[in-house]
């Protein structure tokens, strides 16, 4: 029974291996770790942070495929070696393999083009005041308690609170592994219903607010912009970074002129910083436009028919009873505040899981 277990377990990880072209990928670690001891890397301050940059990511997606073949293969070993007396020891380090394999595993749905990057999560207050925009403040906490569970770091790029409470918008980077793979089934509509706490009869509210979650596009070889289809406006900064901000045109907002698509920054210290990403900003939003149309290049894309403000993704009901709900995966918990405290992880199973 034991020996059936690891054949099957060595057999499915030979599979996964070869799926993930790992050996490519442990082939491409060793190209990037030659680039980085390279002394004269830093000569290019740039290109210096993309190589160790990617060398982390690399690492980070490869040592534990690694780890894992490494322990298979020495439990084979000592497989052959037992003459019963470690049985039961061997029994609990495969059980330890095949749990590590099956989370492992998890990464074999992220097959999309982009589900390798970053994500860039964005956060729109719906109509509805102070009620929508402090919906839109929980879920931009549901978010950032997500990315702190996960060990993403986070990077505010904009955000504009309310005037009483919540926020109207905010716009976060936020890096680690799989980013945009695992958030991207956040991408819609969420719908609260609640007993309000800002009106005086206390009664039932319907809150929206919209959750855009854009793949990071560092390069324009993905997704290719031409300067003619480009307007970019600088304006005075209202932001963070200092008295200087709102004495220079130091923000940029671009307007992509074909679909119409708009992005503005504001918070980094320099114009040229404010264009850098909001560019990269820009592709992300063009590149979710081209999946959700399936056209075949930006070209191709239709102005306003990116999804907006149409049927809600999730809803989140407090009163009278508590669930939330996926409407597309059907999936549903009893516990909005663990929900709403960043356990989203299994809503994103779900979703990825499914055919969609």
């Amino acid at each position: 029974m034991f020996n059936k277990r690891l054949q099957a377990l060595q057999t499915d990880f030979q599979n996964s291996w070869q799926k993930l072209n790992l050996d490519a990928q442990l082939a491409e670690l060793h190209s990037l770790e030659q680039a980085a001891a390279e002394p004269e890397l830093w000569l290019n301050p740039e290109r210096a942070k993309s190589v160790h940059t990617a060398l982390a990511r690399q690492t980070t997606e490869t040592e534990p495929w690694v780890l894992l073949k490494t322990q298979l293969d020495d439990l084979g070993e000592l497989l052959a070696l037992d003459q019963g007396d470690l049985t039961t020891e061997l029994d609990a380090q495969l059980t330890t393999l095949e749990q590590t394999y099956q989370d492992l595993k998890k990464s074999l749905r992220f097959t999309g083009p982009y589900d390798q990057n970053d994500a860039i999560l964005r956060i729109t207050a719906g109509v509805g005041g102070t009620e929508a925009m402090d919906w839109a403040g929980m879920l931009e906490r549901m978010y950032l308690r997500f990315a702190e569970r996960h060990h993403f770091k986070t990077t505010c790029l904009e955000r504009t609170t309310g005037e009483e409470a919540g926020i109207k918008t905010a716009v976060y980077e936020l890096s680690g592994p799989h980013a945009y793979g695992l958030l991207k089934s956040e991408h819609g509509v969420h719908r609260l219903v609640r007993l309000s706490p800002f009106n005086a009869d206390n009664l039932r509210q319907t809150s929206f607010a919209l959750v855009e979650i854009l793949p990071v596009i560092t390069t324009d070889d993905a997704v290719q912009l031409n300067d003619k289809d480009l307007r970019i406006d600088v304006y005075h900064s209202g932001g963070h970074g200092g008295q200087s901000v709102n004495t220079t045109n130091s923000a940029v907002r671009i307007t992509h002129l074909p679909t119409g698509t708009v992005v503005a920054i504001q918070n980094e210290r320099s114009q040229q910083q404010n264009k850098a990403k909001a560019l990269e900003i820009l592709r992300g939003k063009l590149a979710q436009m081209q999946q959700e149309q399936h056209a075949a290049s930006i070209n191709e894309l239709r102005a306003g028919e990116s999804a907006k403000w149409g049927q809600q993704i999730r809803n989140y009901v407090l009163q009278p009873y508590k669930l939330v709900k996926d409407t597309r995966t059907k999936h549903e918990s009893t516990d909005p505040d663990a929900v709403l405290d960043g356990k989203l992880d299994d809503f994103i199973d779900a979703y990825l899981d499914s055919p969609h």
